[in-house]
């Protein structure tokens, strides 16, 4: 394989990781909005209903909200290992050495 095809298999390769990168970033802040937003309703509903219960329901909400939170940021984590050491060009690497052999 020439050398200008390899250079643009890769170039391919990192512009369509950088758009599933985007993807990723935009539904897991799109999961994290919806279910900040469902908890903080269904708390201040319990806290309407029965008042004396607010502080463990308070408790509660601030555990949910951590994991929502740390489900965002395992996604940001996948997102930037995928930006900065992009595991599928090995793979291409590895095919367009066969291919070439």
């Amino acid at each position: 394989m020439a050398q200008p095809q390899l250079i643009e298999l890769i170039a391919n390769l990192q512009g369509t990781t950088v758009i599933a990168v985007a993807i990723l970033i935009g539904f897991a802040a799109l999961g994290t909005a919806l279910g900040f937003g469902v908890l903080g309703g269904k708390f201040l509903e319990g806290a309407a209903r029965q008042p004396e219960m607010v502080p463990m329901l308070q408790v509660k909400m601030f555990v949910v909200a951590g994991l929502l939170d740390a489900v965002s940021m395992i996604a940001v984590g996948v997102a930037l290992w995928f930006t900065v050491d992009n595991p599928f060009i090995s793979g291409l690497l590895a095919h367009v050495g066969k291919v070439v052999n």
